[in-house]
C-alpha cells in the first residue's frame, strides 16, 4: 500500500472511530448501564422517562434481610413517586454513566416525594430483635480501660469479641428504606482500644486520686488517709467511679475498736453515785459502717474534698439503723440527758442536761417465762400516745391492749407505758410469775404522762 492510500485508510479508520465515540457517548448519556438498577428495579437499557415510569408503575414492598435472611416483610403499596421526582432519574444516570457500557453492578437510591415511612420503626425493631438473638449465643468483646491498683494505674488491654453491633442500625435502615431490597450485612462491636481518647481519660481521671488525701474526722479524733491507704482498685468508665475499698477495712475496724460505742459495755454512775459496768446486749450506740466509709472516703478523694466527717457512715441497731449517741461524748458516750432503770430497786430516774426530773416506781418484766426487762443500754426508738399494745400472752393467746402512753426501746416490744389493768404495784411484782410485766416497764397512770414528755426518740434507757 503506497502513502497515499494508507492515509486516506488512516483517515477513515480515525472517522469511523469518532463516530462510534459520538455514538456510544451518545448512547451512554441517555441510557442506564445494563447490570443498573434503581431500588433494586432493573432499568439498564432505558431511558429516564422509561426509568421513571418502570420504577413509578413497579408496587413497592418492604424486605429486611441480615446476610440474606429476611427478617422483616412490609405491605406492598404503591411507590409514591411523582412527576417532580424525574430529575432524580437524571441525576441517577449521571451517577452510573460510563464512556463504555459497563457490566458492573449498580443499584441507585432514589428516594420518592410521597415516600410513607410507617414501616420503618417496625424494620428497625425487628432487625434489633434479629441481631440481639444473634447475639445471644457469642462472645461479647471487652474494651480496654485503665485501672488503679495497689498504688498504680495500668491499662488492661481490650478483647475481641463475636457479637455484632447494634451502632448505625437505624441510621442504615432509613438510608436506604426508599429501597425495597434491604439487605444489611452486620459488622462485629469493636472494644475499646487501649490507646483510645477516652482510656486515655481513664487514666488521666484516675492518676488525679493518687496524690489526694483526706482527713477523716471521728467525734472529736482525726485520721489522715491517703488514696492508697482507702483504695483496693478503682476504674474510671462512662463518667463515674467505681471503687472497691476493702483496703480501709482494717483502719476502720481500729477506729470502731477505739471510739465506737454499739455492742460495747458503758461505764455508767448511778443515781447514788456508784460506777457500773453494763451488759454489751444493748441498742444504744453507733459504730462505722466500713463499707460506707470506705466508698464516702474513696468519692471525697474524687471531689478532691480534703476533710469528710464519719457522721454520715454509720450503722446501728434497732429503730436507728444509722445509729445512735454519736454526737455525745460526755459521760462515756451516754451523756446526761437519759432515763436510769433499777431492776433490784424497781425504780427508774429520768435525767434532762444532769438534772433529775422525774423519779418514781415501776413493775419490770417477769423473772420467770422468758419475760425479763433486758439489761444494758438501749434508746428510746419512737413515741405513741395513744398506742395499742399488742403480744402473746404465756398460754400463746393473744393480748391487745389499749395504753395512752407509749416509748419502745428495744425492736421486739419492751418500753415505757402505763399499765391501767395493774393492781399490784409491788417491789416484788415482777418476781412472781404472773406479777411482771411481759418485759415492758410499768408506770403508774399519774406519773406514765411525766415520764412519756420526760423522754425523747433516741435518748439512752440504761437498764441494769
Amino acid at each position: 500500500m503506497d502513502e497515499k492510500l494508507f492515509k486516506q485508510f488512516m483517515i477513515g479508520a480515525v472517522g469511523i472511530l469518532i463516530i462510534l465515540l459520538v455514538g456510544s457517548y451518545g448512547y451512554q448519556s441517555t441510557h442506564f448501564n445494563r447490570q443498573t438498577t434503581i431500588n433494586n428495579i432493573p432499568v439498564g437499557g432505558l431511558t429516564v422517562k422509561q426509568a421513571y415510569q418502570k420504577v413509578k408503575q413497579t408496587p413497592r414492598q418492604l424486605k429486611v434481610s441480615i446476610n440474606h435472611h429476611v427478617v422483616y416483610t412490609g405491605q406492598v403499596t404503591k411507590s409514591g413517586f411523582t412527576a417532580t421526582d424525574q430529575a432524580k432519574f437524571k441525576t441517577a444516570l449521571k451517577q452510573q454513566f460510563s464512556f463504555f457500557p459497563s457490566q458492573q453492578r449498580y443499584n441507585i437510591v432514589v428516594e420518592p416525594t410521597k415516600l410513607a415511612k410507617p414501616e420503618l420503626a417496625a424494620a428497625v425493631q425487628a432487625t434489633q430483635h434479629q441481631l440481639q438473638t444473634m447475639n445471644a449465643n457469642r462472645k461479647a468483646p471487652q474494651d480496654a480501660y485503665a485501672k488503679y491498683q495497689n498504688g498504680k494505674i495500668k491499662i488492661i488491654p481490650a478483647v475481641n469479641g463475636s457479637q455484632y453491633t447494634l451502632d448505625h442500625l437505624s441510621i442504615t435502615l432509613k438510608q436506604q428504606y426508599a429501597n425495597g431490597r434491604i439487605n444489611l450485612t452486620p459488622r462485629l462491636k469493636r472494644p475499646l482500644a487501649a490507646n483510645s481518647r477516652q482510656v486515655n481519660q481513664q487514666k488521666q481521671k484516675l492518676a488525679q486520686l493518687t496524690d489526694q488525701q483526706v482527713t477523716y474526722q471521728v467525734q472529736n479524733r482525726r485520721y489522715q488517709f491517703k488514696a492508697n491507704d482507702i483504695l483496693t482498685m478503682a476504674t474510671y468508665q462512662n463518667g463515674h467511679y467505681q471503687f472497691d475499698t476493702s483496703r480501709i477495712n482494717k483502719k476502720i475496724a481500729r477506729i470502731n475498736h477505739q471510739q465506737a460505742t454499739l455492742g460495747k459495755s458503758f461505764k455508767f454512775k448511778t443515781h447514788d453515785g456508784k460506777t457500773i459496768t453494763t451488759t454489751n446486749q444493748g441498742t444504744y450506740g453507733w459504730k462505722i459502717d466500713p463499707n460506707k466509709a470506705g466508698q464516702s472516703l474513696a468519692q471525697a478523694l474524687a471531689e478532691h474534698k480534703t476533710h469528710l466527717n464519719a457522721k454520715n457512715d454509720l450503722s446501728g441497731s434497732g429503730f436507728n439503723q444509722h445509729g445512735t449517741g454519736y454526737q455525745t461524748t460526755a459521760n462515756h458516750g451516754i451523756g446526761d440527758t437519759y432515763a436510769e432503770v433499777s431492776i433490784a430497786k424497781q425504780h427508774a430516774w429520768f435525767y434532762r442536761n444532769g438534772k433529775c426530773i422525774l423519779s418514781t416506781d415501776i413493775v419490770s418484766g417477769s423473772t420467770h417465762d422468758n419475760n425479763a426487762t433486758p439489761k444494758g443500754v438501749f434508746y428510746i426508738m419512737y413515741q405513741h400516745t395513744p398506742s395499742i399494745l399488742r403480744g402473746k400472752n404465756d398460754d400463746g393467746s393473744s393480748y391487745a391492749s389499749k395504753v395512752q402512753y407509749w416509748s419502745p426501746f428495744t425492736i421486739d416490744g419492751c418500753g415505757f407505758h402505763d399499765a391501767p389493768w395493774r393492781t399490784d404495784w409491788s417491789k416484788t411484782a415482777y418476781q412472781q410469775r404472773h406479777g411482771g410485766s411481759h418485759g415492758c416497764i410499768n408506770m403508774k397512770n399519774d406519773v406514765a404522762g411525766l415520764g412519756y414528755h420526760a423522754l425523747t426518740p433516741n435518748e439512752p434507757v440504761i437498764i441494769y
